[in-house]
């Protein structure tokens, strides 16, 4: 499949003139007061908080590569404040007040990340907009009419959804077959890597220390362990999140799942008129296998998907590579939804990793007994729920009772991935099945969910 360029890291860092260079490594030992494995979105954001509330603090953060290398700066650039997966998992530990008070707090969350860009003069693209999530065909309406009603029971304060029929959403963007679209107000696009970088360096003129090139090969109390010194720390927050697994005895927390976006060339207005894609909304479909979409500050489309799920062994990438056959799958997609692009020539394709637990639900946490924090597994949904994480693990490092340390993602501790090679049989069996679903339900036409996506969902616990 022709694309200009496969991998570099992302577009998004090509969008601001290629990859940047690094800081310095860890000259040596060290000693400090908190030390933060990961310099992405998670724990740039926790020392970002940290700081606020406490400047006398001295801080490192180490990175093996460089600030904004992992997701935080290949993501498909969402500021959403959604949940991870099902509300109703959260009820294991915490109550429904508790959980939708999390779901409240979440939501917060976009509207904080304008506040802090604003504040620090980050230019990210940021743009408060919609998120439509369009139905192709009456079974996917069905699936966002029930996630709709499934959400508005909840009755959390700030849900702001509406379900709109086939002519308005046909008005606000002319998706092929469009029977109708579930919309998620509030929420906000976003140039990621613009974003994590630019929070890098407003930390680092705070006082914060950031060490790249510098891999972690052990966490442990009060230690760690890198291949350039030791830090020597009071209290660490592993911030790793799809790379979790690469930390000796983390290998099994959180898999590393794949997703890969492809990025056309800018669209000519013409175009644009015949898509009717005007506020730049941020767009998505309600197909099993699942799209994710953004109109980009200078006009090009960028689309996501999940192309090859997961690697075995828990493989990542190089530098974002992706394969020729994800990229045709991504393309044929677009074609699908918006049949008016047939024939633009694609920019830039590349993949990257996003944790995922074995529940499929975000989690963070403090170990008292250790003093070293975590959060992550956001299944793609990190550049809002970073932001949270960075608030609460800042109160949890320095041990202070609030609102957010109570809630019922802190200290949940789901069951472990199983062993090779049955979870990258389970994780490619199950996206199959979706495949497979979205197959049946497009030759039936898709007037009914097929089976194939119940199986799918039982057989990883999703």
């Amino acid at each position: 499949m022709d694309v200009k360029k496969n991998g570099e890291v992302s577009f998004w860092h090509a969008d601001m003139g290629g990859l940047p260079g690094y800081r310095p490594a860890l000259p040596g030992d060290i000693s400090v007061d908190i030390c933060i494995v990961g310099a992405g979105f998670t724990g740039l954001w926790t020392a970002y908080y940290l700081h606020e509330a406490d400047p006398s603090l001295k801080i490192a953060v180490v990175e093996k590569n460089f600030a904004g290398y992992g997701a935080s700066g290949r993501n498909g650039g969402w500021c959403s404040g959604e949940f991870s997966w099902s509300r109703d998992r959260y009820l294991s530990t915490g109550s429904r007040e508790g959980v939708i008070e999390f779901e409240r707090q979440l939501r917060s969350t976009v509207a904080e990340v304008q506040r802090v860009t604003e504040k620090e003069g980050i230019d990210c693209d940021f743009l408060m907009t919609d998120c439509l999530s369009y139905a192709q065909s009456p079974a996917q309406f069905d699936r966002l009419q029930k996630s709709y009603e499934e959400a508005m029971s909840w009755q959390v304060p700030t849900t702001r959804l509406e379900m709109i029929g086939a002519a308005e959403a046909s008005e606000r963007i002319r998706v092929d077959r469009a029977h109708g679209a579930l919309v998620r107000h509030g929420v906000a696009r976003v140039q990621p890597a613009k974003l994590v970088r630019g929070l890098a360096k407003v930390v680092e003129k705070r006082g914060v220390t950031i060490y790249e090139q510098t891999e972690v090969t052990r966490i442990e109390k009060g230690l760690v362990t890198t291949a350039r010194g030791k830090v020597r720390a009071k209290k660490i927050v592993r911030a790793t999140e799809g790379y979790t697994h690469g930390i000796p005895g983390n290998e099994r927390e959180w898999i590393p799942m794949n997703s890969a976006i492809i990025v056309t060339e800018p669209l000519p207005d013409a175009l644009w008129d015949q898509i009717g894609w005007k506020d730049s909304q941020l767009l998505a479909d309600g197909a099993h296998a699942y799209c994710y979409a953004q109109r980009t500050r200078e006009g090009r489309i960028a689309m996501g998907g999940r192309g090859v799920p997961y690697r075995f062994g828990s493989r990542t990438d190089t530098n974002g590579v992706t394969q020729p056959a994800t990229i045709g799958m991504l393309k044929d997609i677009l074609y699908k939804i918006l049949p008016q692009t047939r024939g633009l020539a694609l920019d830039h394709a590349w993949c990257g990793v996003l944790g995922v637990p074995r529940d499929w639900c975000t989690s963070s946490g403090m170990d008292p007994k250790t003093g070293i924090g975590w959060a992550g597994g956001y299944v793609g949904l990190g550049v809002s729920t970073s932001n949270f994480s960075g608030q609460t693990l800042a109160d949890l490092v320095l041990e202070k009772d609030t609102i957010r340390t109570s809630l019922p993602w802190v200290n949940r501790r789901p069951r472990k991935w199983e062993v090779e090679p049955f979870r990258w049989l389970g994780i490619h069996g199950m996206y199959q099945l979706y495949h497979m679903a979205d197959a049946r339900e497009a030759r039936a036409g898709g007037k009914k969910t097929s089976a194939f996506a119940t199986l799918a969902n039982k057989l990883t616990g999703r």
